[in-house]
């Protein structure tokens, strides 16, 4: 599979992900140098922010998407390393031997340090290499500004700043008898903490983009392929937190396109 992320990429993400890239062969080593390394990789880790590009939370094993309100990322992970060729059975939200050895094996591909824990850095490569139908997103989402353009028939929602790619998540929409409506609309209100009038649900982080339509974070999904919203796009709440830090106070246009799933 081809990398997509070149050399500068790579050392563009290293750096703003706070992770120190490994001193090249050969290269003369001082206590004064290693001393400046380890305090610039520290402050580096230290400014580390969920803000970054294609930032998402450490995973590691023994963790365990154990129900709504304990989503650790791990089927993401899962899924996503499916996608990149290196995990073949089946979703399970538990992080295990198997998971391990499948986050090495897409470390080694990359040139990472094969530690088994889907890091910081890790997750830049993943994120970047998995997101699927890339040529699919709109033109209009290329345009200058913030867009978040949602996918239907393959569960993901991208961000995008002035046609760079941002971030990427997968959730779920509408079911086929209330299906998340297509087309292109500015969120016109916001609501950190908002609660469905008709359902009595909470819709937390909730961006409402069209009608009673909104991007917010979901109290009843588990797996972004499994079940249906009433018309909403429905993230895990981390994710939908996640996007609310980037664009609240922001325009952020919205676009719903591909067909239903």
């Amino acid at each position: 599979m081809k990398k997509l992320l070149s050399t500068v990429g790579i050392a563009s993400v290293v750096l703003s992900l706070g992770v120190s890239a490994p001193a090249q062969a050969g290269s003369p080593t001082t206590p004064a140098t290693v001393a400046t390394a380890a305090t610039t990789s520290a402050a580096a880790a230290s400014a580390f922010s969920m803000r970054r590009q294609f930032a998402r939370e450490v995973v590691r094993y023994g963790q365990s998407d154990r129900g709504v309100y304990h989503i650790a990322h791990v089927r993401e992970l899962q899924y996503r390393l499916r996608w990149a060729g290196v995990f073949s059975v089946g979703v399970t939200g538990n992080f295990g031997d198997i998971t391990r050895a499948a986050v090495k094996r897409y470390q080694r591909r990359e040139g990472l340090t094969p530690s088994g824990v889907a890091n910081h850095v890790t997750w830049a490569h993943l994120l970047r290499d998995t997101v699927r139908h890339r040529s699919a997103v709109p033109e209009v989402c290329r345009r200058d500004g913030w867009h978040a353009c949602y996918d239907r028939s393959m569960h993901q929602v991208v961000l995008l700043r002035n046609g760079n790619l941002v971030n990427t998540w997968l959730v779920r929409g509408g079911a086929s008898s209330t299906p998340t409506r297509r087309g292109t609309h500015a969120v016109y209100y916001r609501d950190r903490d908002h609660v469905s009038g008709m359902f009595g649900s909470p819709m937390p982080y909730s961006q409402f983009f069209d009608g009673g339509e909104a991007l917010h974070g979901s109290r009843n999904m588990t797996d972004p392929f499994y079940g249906h919203s009433h018309g909403c796009v429905n993230m895990y709440v981390e994710d939908a937190r996640q996007l609310w830090r980037l664009t609240n106070g922001k325009r952020l246009m919205v676009t719903v396109y591909g067909a239903w799933d």
